[in-house]
């Protein structure tokens, strides 16, 4: 089973973070708060707990050394209105790869504030993690704004977590050509990488070190040979992140994380051209995690829809030193992560025009972060035990049982059909979690799926003769109800189900909230 370390936690008890992930706000500005509470209602769609936005370093700090907290204390104020949480996504030296929120004098003094150096010989886009300016300054404006949280939040508890930068690297170049990029390119790689890499024993890192000879010393292309630019730029961007964040700890020690542009998603997985060299992709997330010691998480966007693709990725971030938790996704393979992979923390994406109304694409998107909400008391408990699996629909599944899941349970063996019989609000795919909480109490959510629960026969001998498909040898129940969890995680029914409702199995749809099922023996 993957880690699930809980990295959030609010007035000392673990917390599950879920919502939407909204990068931009009101224009870019605070002038409308009515646009950005709009991001608050439409994190209440999904019955979400917390909202993702952004805090920009140029709004911050307009003028060196004078900074401006109004925008942070805007959101939190509306935060706290509509009861959610805030985790804040810190935009300073990389946004996407570049540096489109630097404060302007930052922007306008390239010689102080160095710019990364392009094969070519010119400046691109991007602020230089060779340049101790750069550095100074970043941490400088983040262990401020770290103070402003305590100061202003610490009892409210409003704001849970920081993303420190956005999707960092070089969007443009493999690494940095100036001066200070090369004296490093071409000096020794540090003993300490070398040494970290070979006492691995194994990972992505150990082997891109043996594919090239696994030399002890040398510079950063005679260890890693073609590799070595997006190499060497992931250790400087690995720890020029750590400072910022140890900054911002030295002031406000909550969860701080880096999300991460996927190579997976790309065309061509060239570094610097299709997506950021030196962001934390699978091939140097070692790097990441053994100099960013300081960052809690590094987190994915995992956009993929297909569920070996997205398991594959989930796989890889998903470590002893690195919990899973999921800052942008479409919702799409959601149940999978948490079920399979222990997602500590889940922020989808999803639109709502300018009427109020949601694009119907994004209906299924909603309906499944609503079953997420409705089990958080059941993750809190329940991830990493076994006891959760995870429904989906896959192509070829369809409605008729012998095209269904099977599942195995303690005790009992599973079936599970899909379609839209319930009568549920339409869904598209089924999909969604089943808990054993007990040996003999199960807890469902989800969409458009039914499942069938049969004990386990104790010796082949009892089967002899009997009709395995009839009813009769199946949904022995002593109660099944539909209901929710209260403020204090407890379970109230809200509706029994009982007879016809019950004898062909449990449908599950999101109108339902968590349906709980005492089995009998």
């Amino acid at each position: 089973m993957a880690n699930k370390k809980r990295l959030f936690t609010v007035n000392g008890n673990p917390f599950y973070p879920l919502g939407r992930h909204r990068i931009y706000m009101g224009g870019y500005s605070v002038r409308d708060e009515a646009e950005i509470e709009e991001n608050f209602k439409t994190a209440k769609l999904i019955n979400g707990n917390t909202v993702c936005l952004a805090i920009f370093w140029d709004q911050l700090e307009p003028e060196e050394g004078k900074f401006d907290f109004s925008s942070v204390d805007t959101i939190i104020s509306l935060a706290r209105k509509y009861d959610l949480k805030l985790i804040l996504l810190w935009f300073a030296t990389w946004k996407n790869g570049v540096m489109d929120y630097a404060p302007a004098w930052m922007k306008a003094d390239a010689k102080r504030f160095k710019r990364v150096i392009a094969t070519n010989g010119k400046p691109i886009w991007v602020l230089s993690s060779h340049c101790q300016a750069n550095l100074e300054a970043d941490k400088k404006a983040f262990n401020a704004l770290c103070q402003h949280l305590k100061d202003t939040d610490r009892k409210e508890q409003t704001v849970i977590g920081l993303q420190v930068e956005n999707e960092p690297g070089i969007l443009g170049s493999d690494r940095d050509y100036s001066p200070e990029g090369q004296a490093v390119f071409y000096s020794p790689v540090p003993v300490k990488l070398i040494k970290t890499i070979k006492t691995a024993g194994k990972g992505d890192m150990f082997n891109l070190w043996q594919k090239t000879g696994a030399k002890q010393s040398g510079t950063w292309p005679q260890v890693f040979g073609d590799d070595a630019a997006e190499i060497m730029t992931a250790w400087s961007v690995a720890t020029y992140i750590n400072e910022v964040t140890k900054a911002g700890k030295s002031a406000y020690d909550i969860p701080m994380f880096i999300n991460v542009w996927v190579s997976s998603l790309v065309w061509w997985p060239v570094p610097g051209e299709c997506y950021p060299s030196g962001c934390p992709v699978t091939k140097v997330l070692d790097i990441f995690r053994w100099f960013a010691p300081d960052v809690d998480a590094i987190a994915p966007d995992n956009p993929h829809t297909n569920i070996r693709q997205r398991c594959e990725l989930n796989a890889k971030y998903t470590r002893e030193d690195n919990p899973l938790l999921i800052v942008e996704a479409p919702g799409e393979g959601m149940f999978h992560d948490i079920a399979d992979y222990n997602a500590i923390g889940y922020f989808v994406h999803y639109e709502q025009r300018a009427d109020g109304t949601i694009p119907p694409d994004d209906y299924r998107t909603i309906n499944i972060g609503r079953c997420v909400a409705a089990a958080i008391p059941l993750l809190l408990k329940y991830q990493g035990t076994g006891k959760i699996q995870a429904v989906e629909q896959e192509e070829g599944m369809e409605h008729h049982g012998l095209f269904g899941m099977q599942m195995d349970f303690d005790g009992y063996m599973g079936l599970v059909e899909f379609g839209n019989d319930y009568g549920n609000q339409p869904s598209g795919r089924g999909a969604g979690l089943v808990i054993q909480a007990k040996r003999n109490e199960f807890y469902l959510v989800g969409v458009n799926y039914k499942l069938t629960l049969r004990a386990k026969p104790a010796t082949v001998a009892l089967l002899a003769g009997n009709d395995l498909s009839h009813t009769s040898f199946s949904n022995y129940f002593v109660s099944v109800d539909e209901g929710h969890f209260d403020k204090n995680g407890e379970f109230a029914a809200d509706r029994r189900r009982n007879g016809d409702s019950i004898r062909g199995g449990i449908w599950v749809g999101v109108n339902d909230g968590v349906i709980r099922i005492i089995a009998s023996d």
